[in-house]
């Protein structure tokens, strides 16, 4: 795989690593979580700083990567967000100084210039998400919500393969593991539409909950296989489960089921057998790509984009 231009393979550095500390309670009170912001562009650090305030984060700043790693020796920060293009380190060669002397620091990568390899590589130094901007700040903060309280989380996704066009992972069954895969392979198709980028991660994303909830059973010891294909004409997700499959025919808790003059039927039984409102996943996915094929046993899945 192509390592970015930006990372530097001769930087060694050794240091301490900090004890964390962000949500002890000492004495009745919470200790704030501590996030850095690095960036060179005082208007991100406006936007982030306002996007991510609450009165239990303390947000600091930086505007350059190697003054931001002198902080990261001394503070046990819970996120760092850091921009690839920067003056000194720069962010990816920052994400792997992080993950190397402080590992329970979560590392959300920023950048204006994406590229699959950038996406792959930080997935693979274990950065907690990839955003290429300019982003839904409401998408950003989620993420970063996302990051503030999830733990036993840096082996939840694992890279496979790795060709630019043919990217294989596995995501354990978690619900934080889906959200953040889903966001790491909207990166790969930056030159889709907005729009086409929204509904390609929402089918993906029910498609991937559909996995880990019922073929997974939310269990995160089992994993699920997503693979994407990128070719001339069309983009492909592939999805398998580990599950036993199902039918069509035995799917009456789901929309797609529902004859048409009664488009809410699955509700009523969805509530009659204790299940959590919903059933629209595989429904709303068949609106938002050209083609979702599935195999006979139900635990494997296409998701077809045709491209122009």
């Amino acid at each position: 795989m192509q390592i970015s231009p930006w990372y530097s393979n001769s930087m060694s550095i050794r240091c301490t690593q900090p004890a964390p500390t962000s949500g002890i309670v000492l004495h009745g009170m919470t200790i704030p979580k501590r996030i850095l912001i690095v960036d060179d562009d005082p208007g991100i650090h406006r936007l982030l700083g306002d996007a991510l305030h609450s009165e239990d984060r303390q947000i600091d700043s930086s505007f350059d990567g190697d003054d931001a790693l002198a902080r990261i020796k001394k503070v046990p920060y819970a996120l760092v967000l850091a921009d690839v293009q920067m003056p000194g380190l720069n962010g990816l060669a920052l994400l792997e100084c992080v993950r190397r002397i402080c590992p329970a620091t979560k590392v959300l990568v920023m950048t204006v210039e994406n590229s699959p390899e950038n996406v792959v590589w930080a997935i693979r130094k274990h950065a907690f998400s990839f955003f290429s901007k300019p982003f839904p700040i409401s998408s950003l903060s989620e993420m970063v919500k996302t990051g503030l309280k999830s733990i036993e989380w840096e082996d939840d996704i694992e890279v496979t393969s790795a060709h630019p066009n043919w990217i294989a992972l596995r995501l354990r069954c978690k619900v934080d593991a889906v959200d953040r895969i889903v966001q790491f392979l909207r990166e790969l198709a930056p030159d889709l539409s907005q729009g086409e980028q929204e509904n390609l991660a929402t089918a993906l994303r029910e498609i991937l909950m559909n996995a880990t909830e019922h073929g997974g059973g939310s269990d995160p010891r089992q994993e699920v296989i997503v693979t994407y294909v990128r070719g001339s004409r069309s983009l492909v997700y592939y999805v398998r489960d580990p599950g036993a499959g199902f039918s069509f025919e035995d799917l009456s808790h789901a929309a797609v089921s529902n004859p048409p003059d009664s488009p809410f039927e699955h509700a009523d039984i969805r509530e009659r057998m204790g299940l959590r409102p919903g059933g629209f996943g595989i429904l709303l996915t068949r609106k938002l790509v050209d083609e979702l094929i599935y195999n006979e046993t139900g635990n494997e899945v296409l998701l077809i984009k045709y491209l122009p």
